[in-house]
């Protein structure tokens, strides 16, 4: 069986023997929509629980559209020029109206690579400003959350007189869906607000995982500070598995994309009758596997239909390496998933990007996790938590010698795109 799996830019096939058991779970997506750039124009005039964009426009002297960073394949050259048309049509012009990228705490994105993300023509005539989580003068002090976390939001889009946020909405491993409310938290929040949201304690509660909105605390963190920082209008898309979009939700923060994910839970969601043994899996390609730091998605989002003891075989192509430096300290010098919950539960314990090696030792705790990748130095090998395979093939064949050739095995081609569960459909 000859299976082609999301790695990198190009792809990579397997060849895996026919007499195994494997189930492959893909997206029911529906048909992709005709002419995308007429639905996001629709949206705009005709938006979820909102005045139509225009409407809204009138009368503002400025404007700042937030979108995802290079992580996300969002299809900013669909989504962005009707918005833009949109603004200088009512009165806002172009050198007031400021592209903002939500890097969270990721790298900034410049140069060749924000051509990638917008087109040449955006690139080079809008004002586009990286968000710089780590420099507090960029900020502006909100207040605090229920919980008493400290609101700190980007100057540059405080203060806009009108607040746009866009996204791809898509499982997402702590917060339920990506979309809405995330756009703002973490998009463009400062570091000590991002140290929150990603605290221990509030990633360790069983419903901050993908899928799941209510009772979720990440979920609810991210909405309240969005909400303090006011978004006046949202565009979120859904994607199918050749990233076409399939849908588009326009409006308000909270209902424009609850509609959006009742789609992407449609599409998303896979059920297989009991847990496997072995998921084959991935991060998606380009560019969600740029990094070890973004592959833990393709990891936490096979957990669900693991039986446990049974073994996670990811192929994430993890071209820029491991990932932020404070990642790769703290992930090699953490010795097990016991070691790091312990050292992560003391009082005062925190480091930058922590909660993916929280997230990765979450899968560790419960199942084996194998990794191939032409990204991860041979170095690397027994400092990483996971193992390091010469070959999807070689790792299956390691996985059948521990569990027989009756083993069940599931392989998931895009990844953390998909929602695997075991049974019956979970509520979001």
């Amino acid at each position: 069986m000859r299976i082609q799996l999301d790695y990198g830019k190009d792809g990579l096939p397997i060849d895996l023997p026919d007499s195994l058991h494997i189930d492959v779970l893909n997206l029911s997506c529906p048909p992709p929509l005709p002419d995308a750039t007429s639905a996001v124009e629709q949206s705009l005039n005709h938006p979820i629980t909102s005045p139509p964009l225009a409407d809204l426009a009138k009368g503002r002297r400025s404007a700042c559209i937030v979108i995802s960073d290079i992580t996300r394949p969002v299809p900013n050259g669909v989504i962005l020029p009707p918005m833009l048309r949109t603004l200088e049509a009512c009165g806002i012009p172009r050198d007031r109206i400021t592209i903002l990228v939500g890097t969270g705490l990721h790298r900034p994105n410049e140069g060749d690579e924000l051509v990638e993300m917008l087109g040449p023509e955006i690139a080079q005539r809008y004002r586009i400003v990286n968000h710089r989580a780590r420099e507090r003068d960029t900020h502006a002090y909100l207040g605090q959350t229920a919980s008493g976390a400290p609101i700190w939001v980007d100057k540059t889009y405080l203060e806009a007189d009108l607040r746009i946020a866009t996204a791809l909405i898509e499982p997402h491993l702590m917060a339920g869906y990506s979309g809405g409310r995330k756009a703002i938290c973490p998009g463009i929040c400062g570091a000590d607000t991002i140290r929150a949201f990603h605290g221990f304690s509030i990633l360790s509660h069983e419903r901050a995982t993908e899928g799941v909105l209510e009772g979720n605390p990440v979920h609810a963190f991210s909405l309240e500070v969005a909400k303090k920082a006011r978004v006046d209008f949202i565009l979120n898309v859904t994607m199918d598995e050749a990233r076409r979009v399939t849908g588009v939700f326009a409006g308000d923060l909270e209902e424009a994309h609850q509609a959006g994910v009742t789609s992407a839970r449609g599409q998303a969601l896979a059920l297989v009758p009991e847990p496997v043994d072995l998921v084959v899996t991935t991060s998606a390609g380009h560019p969600l596997d740029l990094t070890f730091y973004q592959a833990v998605k393709g990891m936490t989002a096979a957990l669900p239909i693991v039986r446990d003891g049974g073994t996670i075989l990811i192929a994430a192509r993890c071209a820029e390496g491991l990932g932020s430096r404070e990642f790769q300290d703290l992930l090699t010098h953490t010795e097990s998933a016991d070691a790091f919950f312990e050292a992560a539960a003391a009082p005062g314990f925190f480091t930058i990007d922590q909660w993916q090696i929280q997230e990765l030792c979450k899968v560790l705790r419960r199942a084996k996790v194998q990794l191939y990748s032409e990204g991860i130095p041979e170095g690397a090998r027994g400092r990483i938590l996971v193992d390091l395979v010469p070959s999807v093939e070689d790792g299956v064949t390691q996985a059948l010698a521990e569990y027989g050739p009756e083993a069940r095995i599931v392989v998931i081609p895009k990844g953390p795109y998909v929602l695997p569960r075991v049974g019956e459909a979970v509520s979001a």
